[in-house]
């Protein structure tokens, strides 16, 4: 059997200050302790660990590859420990549930808040840490058991998940009200893929599909500016910088009210119909505030 590895979270911190610093002394200064306490902490570790995990140098330090490997994983480590102390808040506040959720772009833009300030009424009482990401992050992380619930748009082949509905929108094209075909009710995708495009973020859902589907027809688009979300793309477009893929979801005012500064046409394209479904792991032992938000969200249409 092999000896367990003798060290603490400090001798990690104490670590991961003189590799960021590459240098014993300034790190010793973030991590508040005296350059003799620090080296003698690091000493013990590169023992309990079995290998040096810097090489000395004049002027500071360097990793090793051990020391490289460690830093990797320490701060990941770190980053683990600050998210049990995010999801253990409100718990502490009196908060009895906390429920872990990723959605695609397209539902954390849209339907998602107003759902979602709907369940947490009914449910004082539990916590909602939503984060956006790619549908195929998503169902990754559910996999791997780093989520709860997901909302994602597309079908990930092979992976072992269950599918719900949850809403149905569709892709339009918005543009410019001086645009050339700002009459038309309809359009088809090829007819606008000589115009400068205004896209989400790479890594989002829709560019992906929407860079695809160009890719499809032996073309590339011509992407102009790239944004964060679809009210920034609205804004682009409504200022004649291009043509924009949105939700027709996207398309309202606060207020509720239909957006007047653009024009919207309809994509005669099969794949402009767009299903968000909720997204579990199968055989999955959820609790009840989870399986209370699920239930929320596939009648949430309804």
């Amino acid at each position: 059997m092999t000896n367990p590895l003798r060290y603490d979270l400090d001798d990690l911190r104490v670590f991961l200050a003189i590799a960021q610093a590459r240098n014993l002394t300034r790190g010793a200064q973030q991590v508040n302790l005296a350059p003799s306490s620090a080296s003698h902490r690091l000493k013990s570790l590169e023992e309990a660990i079995g290998t040096p995990l810097f090489t000395r140098q004049a002027r500071g330090v360097t990793l090793t590859p051990a020391g490289e490997t460690l830093m990797r994983h320490a701060r990941r480590v770190f980053a683990q420990l600050e998210q049990m102390h995010a999801d253990l808040s409100p718990l502490a506040r009196g908060v009895r549930g906390h429920v872990r959720l990723w959605a695609n772009t397209h539902a954390t833009h849209t339907y998602l808040p107003a759902d979602l300030s709907a369940f947490l009424k009914d449910f004082p009482q539990v916590s909602i840490s939503l984060e956006e990401h790619s549908s195929l992050d998503i169902v990754m992380a559910l996999v791997r058991g780093e989520v709860d619930v997901g909302v994602v748009a597309e079908e990930v082949e092979g992976a072992d998940v269950r599918l719900l509905p949850y809403r149905s929108d569709r892709l339009v094209l918005i543009a410019p009200l001086s645009h050339p075909r700002a009459r038309r009710k309809r359009i088809k995708f090829s007819e606008v893929l000589d115009d400068p495009f205004v896209m989400l973020h790479a890594g989002s859902s829709i560019h992906t599909f929407t860079l695809n589907a160009a890719a499809a027809l032996g073309r590339h688009l011509d992407v102009r500016i790239q944004v964060r979300s679809f009210e920034a793309v609205c804004r682009m477009v409504s200022a004649g910088v291009g043509v924009g893929l949105v939700p027709r979801s996207a398309l309202v005012n606060h207020d509720g009210s239909p957006r007047a500064d653009l024009v919207v046409i309809d994509l005669d394209e099969p794949w402009a119909k767009r299903n968000l479904q909720v997204c579990i792991r199968n055989n999955d032992n959820l609790t009840p505030f989870a399986r209370h938000l699920i239930e929320r969200l596939t009648t949430a249409s309804g």
